[in-house]
């Protein structure tokens, strides 16, 4: 115990300071896919790149490259640098699922703030209840999920705390593509929220299925915040959390 104390006089505090700074990514962070350019020679070749679909080219010749539904392999980064990259940012949760893909459309620019968001975020206060469920995930987003409250992201200082009674949460996170056997418990524990409430979903798979399914979370309940990745970084699902309660701006 000695030591500890010692060790940590020693190093001072080691906790992120996000959001009040900004948290810069590793060299080499895999965030997000960077759509560099959005003419396509070879359609069906850009296309195949993607095992999870994620890439698409239209009847004119455009690349779209669908966020949601990219699971972070780098394949397309490796046989096509000159067309797509990884940003090396945290803060990829967006509040529409249009807005998860690039390049833009008028129709998948966010949105302000909804009044039913902002109507929340009054409502929660600085206190607010988190409730994890994991609807079929592979466990990688869980471990992001609980380094959250560990002493370096230490989450609890922006005023998030876990709790297991779904009667008691302000916000429900959920993981995975939501298997036909956790649909029902997932129903439950969403209907038994108190209102104000929000819904996040936490990955690729949430977001959209990703290489195991059609469709993410949004085709059982209508969903707040996506945070795409696989798994997202611990600061990114700290971003979105931020997002879904009215603390940060788009």
């Amino acid at each position: 115990m000695l030591e500890w104390i010692l060790r940590g006089l020693s190093q001072g505090r080691i906790t992120t300071r996000y959001p009040d700074r900004p948290e810069a990514a590793p060299s080499g962070y895999r965030g997000q896919i960077e759509l560099l350019d959005e003419r396509a020679e070879g359609p069906g070749e850009l296309a195949a790149l993607c095992p999870t679909g994620a890439i698409a080219v239209d009847d004119a010749g455009r690349v779209s490259v669908d966020r949601g539904r990219c699971i972070l392999c780098g394949a397309c980064v490796q046989a096509a640098p000159e067309r797509f990259a990884f940003e090396q940012r945290y803060e990829t949760a967006a509040r529409s699922r249009q807005a998860l893909i690039v390049p833009p459309t008028p129709e998948s620019q966010l949105e302000p703030l909804s009044q039913t968001l902002a109507e929340q975020a009054r409502a929660l206060g600085r206190s607010i209840h988190v409730r994890h469920i994991d609807c079929g995930s592979d466990g990688a987003e869980e471990w992001e999920i609980q380094a959250l409250w560990n002493p370096y992201y230490d989450i609890q200082r922006l005023g998030f705390f876990l709790t297991a009674a779904p009667r008691h949460a302000d916000v429900l996170l959920v993981t995975g593509p939501v298997t036909r056997a956790l649909r029902e418990p997932l129903e439950r524990t969403w209907e038994v929220m108190p209102a104000p409430k929000a819904l996040v979903a936490v990955g690729t798979d949430a977001c959209s299925g990703g290489l195991v399914a059609e469709q993410g979370v949004d085709a059982v309940l209508p969903v707040d915040v996506y945070v795409p990745g696989s798994p997202p970084a611990p600061i990114a699902i700290m971003h979105a959390l931020l997002l879904a309660t009215g603390a940060l701006a788009a």
